[in-house]
């Protein structure tokens, strides 16, 4: 249903806060479906790349003193270490390490694409090409076109109200999103310092953790996928509306359970990393 253009103020005004709504709404699903290196025709990329890079310098020396530390934890002498398992086994940690540490931006662009794979199977399986947008329906139009100046009054209450909520509604929403997006960068940029804590038994857990943590940020883009997916579904079946009802009735029940919605969407998209965190058990 396309929108309807209205000379009406109070119809204008609901028709710019869903338009406000859907433009974020999309604008979320062209956000998810990009990878860091796109993100802002790449700008912040090639700075996160260079940091990345200086920081491998640190990380390779953070690698040997973490792997002298781990030598003199695991081993309760010398002779230990001669032993020829015992030194191919530490050899072997530390060239893994090391590994990680020279190869870690490679290693982590992978996960985020098999990441965006999962995303792209969630999108196609669901057979959505887009959000569903959230239109002003023809009912609530028509009654508030009907009504006189007097009767227009507690209208205007209702949708200023009503459109202030869903406009803040609507740059919560995105700043989430766009928050995931730093995350991304800020793991980039650091990886090699905690990357380099396998070089050592005791602290391998830290590395570990790092890697969790990296792949619960790219998986908030699938909870967010999925709830922008639930929500477009409540959005193809909008509220009912009585029309027998006085027009500031409609409208208000209306808002009220649209904003309901909107509060559904914006929390789930809030509480994503919450929801991977403890899918994760981190």
């Amino acid at each position: 249903m396309d929108k309807l253009e209205s000379s009406n103020w109070v119809v204008q005004n609901l028709q710019n806060a869903l338009d406000t709504w859907n433009d974020k709404l999309s604008e979320i699903w062209t956000l998810i479906t990009q990878s860091p290196q796109q993100f802002k025709g790449g700008v912040i990329w090639n700075v996160i790349e260079n940091i990345h890079g200086a920081l491998q310098a640190i990380g390779l020396a953070l690698l040997v003193l973490f792997f002298v530390v781990g030598v003199m934890k695991t081993c309760g002498s010398f002779a230990e270490v001669k032993k020829p398992e015992h030194a191919l086994k530490l050899f072997i940690r530390f060239a893994i390490a090391k590994g990680v540490v020279t190869y870690g931006l490679e290693l982590m662009m992978a996960l985020f694409k098999i990441v965006q794979g999962v995303i792209s199977t969630i999108m196609r399986s669901a057979g959505f090409g887009a959000v569903t947008k959230t239109l002003l329906p023809t009912e609530i139009i028509t009654a508030v076109e009907d009504c006189g100046f007097f009767e227009s009054i507690p209208l205007w209450a209702v949708t200023l109200i009503g459109g202030l909520f869903v406009t803040v509604l609507s740059f919560i929403m995105i700043m989430s999103v766009y928050g995931r997006f730093f995350k991304l960068y800020l793991y980039t940029a650091i990886a090699p310092v905690p990357l380099s804590t396998f070089a050592g038994e005791p602290t391998q857990q830290v590395g570990k953790s790092f890697i969790k943590s990296y792949c619960s940020v790219c998986l908030e883009g699938a909870i967010i996928v999925l709830a922008c997916i639930i929500f477009s579904l409540f959005a193809s079946t909008p509220p009912v509306v009585d029309t027998s009802a006085a027009a500031v009735t409609q409208v208000w029940k209306y808002i009220g359970e649209l904003i309901f919605n909107m509060l559904v969407l914006v929390g789930t998209i809030k509480m994503a990393d919450r929801v991977v965190r403890e899918m994760m058990g981190l």
